[in-house]
């Protein structure tokens, strides 16, 4: 485990753009990948079979172009966003929000050593024993986003923690594309409502890396 302060050359620049950057970031693995490119995949944690196999995708097709996929651990859209760069051979930063002592959900915890054994990073703002808590997740977002050029949104309910991702990238500058669900799924609803609000629908890799050059 690294710690990486907020004064230290290696610490992620575009960190120090976002309100209330974190002041140290303990990492594992290759700390040098939080100041590559990067897009975050973002989404609800009950995700429909639809929403799964296209965060894989997405994810998978960013990784073999060599864009990092920032996401953050969790059931649903954000573990297939991380196994899909893993499946390309590529490189994921897995942000917690919760210490290295309790990786949340258990049942990920082997994937972490995946992450890390592609060249990829898992990190966190939180002190090792410091357990997952309600309002960490939130508050991990805003580096979720922070790190990345833009975040992708998969699926989200009307009133989805995904949302806050959302809120973070708006108030950060950064760009919101988000993939259009089917309007009969309670996982859509969240999606359709960006789109209408005027977030840039995507259906393929290319439409998202054309805006981030």
């Amino acid at each position: 485990m690294k710690i990486i302060y907020q004064a230290q050359k290696e610490y992620p620049q575009k960190l120090n753009k976002i309100y209330a950057p974190p002041a140290k970031l303990y990492v594992l693995g290759d700390e040098t990948i939080l100041n590559k490119p990067a897009i975050a995949i973002v989404g609800c944690r009950d995700a429909s079979d639809y929403g799964k196999k296209v965060a894989f995708q997405f994810a998978y097709e960013l990784a073999k172009r060599g864009i990092i996929v920032v996401s953050g651990l969790a059931r649903g859209i954000d573990i297939y966003s991380h196994l899909g760069a893993v499946k390309a051979n590529g490189k994921t930063i897995s942000v917690l929000g919760s210490g290295f002592k309790h990786i949340y959900p258990a049942e990920h915890k082997n994937f972490c050593r995946q992450i890390l054994k592609n060249g990829g990073a898992i990190i966190t703002e939180y002190e090792e024993h410091e357990k997952p808590d309600k309002m960490h997740f939130p508050a991990r977002n805003r580096i979720i986003s922070g790190l990345s050029k833009g975040v992708l949104v998969v699926e989200a309910k009307q009133k989805s923690g995904t949302l806050i991702t959302v809120d973070y990238a708006l108030e950060q500058g950064k760009e919101v594309f988000v993939v259009p669900g089917n309007i009969t799924s309670d996982q859509s609803y969240g999606t359709n409502d960006l789109l209408k609000q005027g977030a840039k629908l995507v259906t393929n890799v290319e439409e998202i890396l054309e805006e981030i050059k």
